[in-house]
């Protein structure tokens, strides 16, 4: 079935490819800049920073380019929050788990980790508005826009006239 492209697809693809490019970068600069303040446990805690950033943040773009494939569909709406929904929930229950489980590891560096993790984060920010602001939306996008046909049925004038079963106006 071939069904229409939502406007909200080539951003999210957009932002996709750019997250992983930048993910990649991060993840050389992190390593390097761990390992030279920490060692190895900071070039581990600077790429597990990295990655789970990555990881997190793509789950979003992802679920919404997955709930896409939906469009058009009576039940977009539903799948549309529902799948979106879903991964929040389990982003977040995920996130939770594995912070519990790295807090008592000896070879992560918290403050490695914690740089890492929030330069991930505003990096991913940084290229969610570069990209925003770089795509040609319509502000009104999505939207069936009257046709011509439309246009002149509304100039017929026999459509001010009253149907046989309606009494005329003024009447």
């Amino acid at each position: 079935m071939n069904r229409p492209v939502v406007s909200s697809t080539p951003v999210l693809r957009t932002t996709l490819l750019w997250s992983a490019i930048a993910t990649a970068v991060l993840a050389v600069i992190g390593a390097l800049i761990g390992w030279s303040v920490r060692g190895t446990d900071g070039l581990w805690s600077a790429l597990v920073a990295v990655l789970l950033a990555a990881v997190f943040l793509g789950f979003t773009g992802a679920s919404i380019l997955i709930a896409n494939r939906w469009y058009g569909d009576a039940l977009y709406v539903p799948i549309f929050f529902g799948l979106v929904m879903g991964a929040w929930v389990l982003k977040f229950v995920v996130f939770i788990v594995v912070l519990v489980v790295l807090r008592g590891q000896p070879w992560l560096d918290p403050a490695v980790f914690f740089v890492a993790l929030i330069v991930s984060v505003v990096a991913s920010l940084v290229i969610d508005v570069l990209v925003m602001l770089r795509m040609r939306i319509p502000h009104a996008s999505d939207v069936t826009l009257p046709t011509a046909a439309d246009l002149d049925s509304a100039d017929d004038p026999s459509r001010d006239l009253p149907r046989e079963d309606e009494t005329p106006r003024g009447a």
